[in-house]
């Protein structure tokens, strides 16, 4: 039987552009894992690994005019946005190498022996090791920043993990250009090109998460595809954890007193937040709690024109397009909705961005309106209207989890006066993993304190995508009792030629 060929597809016209690769066999897929699990060794050095991240980065930036016009050519981002999302990869590459250099993700500690204690301690030594080959899904919305040389990746590879990437079939092209600049990048700086390696195929990324020698997962896409994926790794004989990313509501709160002072800013904010890439990005707000009552008219009233503005968009593939389009005809049908800027088919190939109205209190109890409060991947959201504010809480309480929740507050409720900001942040922490105060959620800066993450269907766990700690998710602890010196990692050794951050008989060094 022949192997299936794997096609790049341009979005703006449905039609194929190349035949990129093929997908992987299942014997493929164990050859491509072996291969990374056979060089896990020569990631051992982190000086290394921290040469592989910057080198990559500036191979990527050095072939900045290729990439992007592939993954343009692709996904109809648009130069702009895809030169940003390179930027961004390239950046986050660099951080990553910073915190392989700094060191403190090893989380070293060190307790001498102590017979003083009750009962007495022995000499433990503890830090953290990569697990083994992880094996990354790549997201169909960012071809490159959650792709081959995305996060998931940068922080695998920060790890000492190998990786195994599953190419995501709306970028096949994208994918290749991306692996070999990786792996140009490894055997420039002395490593195993197999340190990346990339498959195609949707039987691929299946036979990959059940492979015995892959030893974690990371995902971003759909929560049907995830968990799918989620069940295969939980199911395996020896389970491995599997990091997905697949969905979020991303809810807003917009109080009375905010919408009052400041209407025109929030109707025009949210409409650039919730049409921002298409509107295809997870953190798009797709769920609204807004007053009614004329402060809650202005906001509507602004939110219509500045949507109404949004010229119409290609998805990034017509199976997306085709699903949006059903998808907003549904919640459209349901009673008591009203379409102020109806979205749908904006041509054979676009969709029109809009949104929709709704009385808040159908939302407080179960009913056929709980279809408003499921995601809708494209340039749409919900705006629920809230006649008493204790309808906000009723509503939110009914939401899964998220990756963010906004809060729109007056100037007053900033300053903390009266309690209502306070008591709304208390009722939206528990929903997210990043919670705004004023702004908007679609931007995820890549910094140290940052948490990409929410409780579930946002994420299987409880860990970020994004930022400095996304490494922790490749590494396991492990404590060594009452061992020699001469045995011990150099890490773990009284001296400490390479000045790592470590706590020593519970003080830090």
């Amino acid at each position: 039987m022949a192997a299936s060929p794997v096609w790049s597809v341009d979005p703006r016209t449905g039609k194929p552009r190349e035949q990129v690769a093929v997908e992987a066999t299942a014997e493929e897929v164990d050859r491509a894992v072996r291969a990374a699990h056979d060089v896990r060794a020569a990631l051992a050095d982190r000086t290394v690994r921290a040469a592989l991240l910057r080198t990559a980065a500036e191979l990527l930036d050095e072939a900045v005019r290729h990439v992007v016009e592939a993954a343009d050519a692709e996904t109809a981002l648009g130069p702009t946005r895809l030169t940003g999302e390179l930027a961004r990869t390239t950046a986050q590459l660099r951080a990553f190498a910073d915190v392989v250099d700094e060191g403190s993700f090893l989380d070293i500690r060190i307790d001498h022996e102590d017979g003083t204690k009750t009962p007495p301690w022995p000499d433990l030594r503890r830090y953290k090791i990569p697990l083994g080959v992880v094996a990354v899904y790549a997201a169909s919305n960012f071809p490159l920043a959650f792709s081959v040389p995305g996060g998931d990746t940068a922080s695998a590879l920060a790890a000492g993990c190998p990786v195994v990437v599953k190419a995501h079939p709306d970028h096949p092209a994208t994918s290749e250009l991306c692996a070999s600049v990786l792996r140009r990048a490894a055997a420039q700086v002395g490593l195993p090109e197999d340190v990346v390696i990339l498959v195609h195929g949707f039987d691929a990324g299946v036979e990959l998460v059940r492979h015995p020698l892959v030893a974690a997962a990371g995902f971003t896409g759909s929560v049907r595809g995830g968990r799918a994926l989620f069940d295969a790794a939980a199911a395996r004989p020896a389970p491995i954890p599997f990091y997905g990313e697949l969905g979020s509501l991303n809810p807003v709160v917009i109080t009375a007193a905010a919408a009052e002072e400041r209407a025109e800013q929030i109707g025009a904010g949210l409409a650039g937040s919730l049409t921002l890439g298409t509107g295809q990005f997870c953190t798009k707000p797709g769920f609204v709690l807004a007053p009614a009552g004329a402060a809650g008219d202005r906001v509507v009233k602004s939110l219509t024109e500045a949507v109404s503005e949004t010229d119409p968009g290609v998805m990034l593939d017509h199976r997306m397009r085709d699903a949006f389009v059903e998808g907003v005809r549904e919640r459209a049908g349901l009673p008591d909705t009203e379409a102020p800027v109806t979205p749908g088919a904006g041509g054979e190939h676009t969709v029109s961005a809009g949104f929709l109205t709704v009385p808040a209190q159908v939302l407080t109890s179960e009913g056929p309106h709980d279809l408003l409060l499921e995601e809708c991947f494209g340039p749409v959201t919900v705006v629920a209207r809230y006649e008493d504010p204790a309808e906000i809480g009723a509503v939110l309480s009914r939401l899964p989890g998220n990756l963010t929740a906004t809060l729109q507050l007056s100037t007053e409720e900033l300053a903390g006066n009266g309690g209502t900001g306070a008591d709304l942040l208390a009722e939206l922490t528990p929903l997210a993993g990043r919670v705004l105060v004023n702004g908007w959620p679609t931007g995820v800066a890549v910094a140290p304190a940052q948490h990409h993450g929410g409780p579930y269907p946002a994420t299987t766990s409880t860990s970020t995508s994004v930022g400095a700690t996304a490494v922790e998710r490749w590494l396991r602890p492990v404590t060594y009792q009452s061992t020699p010196e001469a045995l011990l990692p150099v890490e773990l050794r009284d001296a400490n030629p390479q000045g790592l951050p470590r706590r020593v008989d519970d003080r830090r060094e």
